[in-house]
């Protein structure tokens, strides 16, 4: 008897453990996320599975076209896959022809699916002047994405940001590290 209270003690300590490091990891360290909708085509597709990294923006803030995720402030639950454009301290702008302005300079990038389309300019036809904890994000589908050219999304706040969206490993044959510079 006292071998087999000994075992059982062994086993719910070793579950325990396993517990512990699985709530540390999701919580601390990565995440997966699944990509849902089209914001995001090309670079990510409807049902890619990624792993987010939560741990390396602890050690240095977020880059310009880091591909981030972060809730979306009104549906609890549903969280934004978008990339960075804007950083701390800038002034974002965007004319009638599609052309993102950083500081009053040209955006040269190449991550947009198609040129930014008039309707779809949204806040952004005005100057953007990005606080010192602030984000300009943008979907790579330009003309189908819900980011900071809308209201409703506006500039991300740094202490919003999850994490960065660093390994596609669904489908198989996308598996692979996210490219973001």
């Amino acid at each position: 008897m006292n071998k087999i209270m000994k075992e059982l003690l062994n086993t719910g300590l070793y579950l325990l453990c396993v517990l512990c490091i699985t709530y540390l990891v999701i919580h601390f360290v990565g995440q997966r996320t699944e990509v849902d909708g089209e914001s995001m085509e090309t670079t990510l597709s409807n049902g890619d599975n990624l792993i987010v990294d939560k741990i390396s923006y602890r050690f240095r803030d977020p880059e310009r076209f880091d591909i981030i995720v972060f809730p979306f402030q009104y549906t609890e639950g549903t969280y934004f896959i978008k990339r960075i454009i804007g950083l701390p301290g800038e002034t974002v702008r965007i004319d009638e022809k599609g052309n993102i302005y950083i500081n009053g300079e040209v955006l040269e990038e190449s991550y947009g699916r198609e040129i930014i389309s008039p309707e779809t300019i949204g806040i952004a036809s005005q100057d953007i002047v990005l606080g010192e904890d602030e984000y300009f994000v943008l979907g790579d589908n330009r003309n189908n994405s819900t980011d900071s050219r809308k209201e409703i999304v506006g500039n991300i706040k740094r202490d919003e940001i999850i994490g960065r969206a660093w390994v596609r490993i669904w489908p198989l044959s996308e598996f692979g590290i996210l490219k973001h510079q």
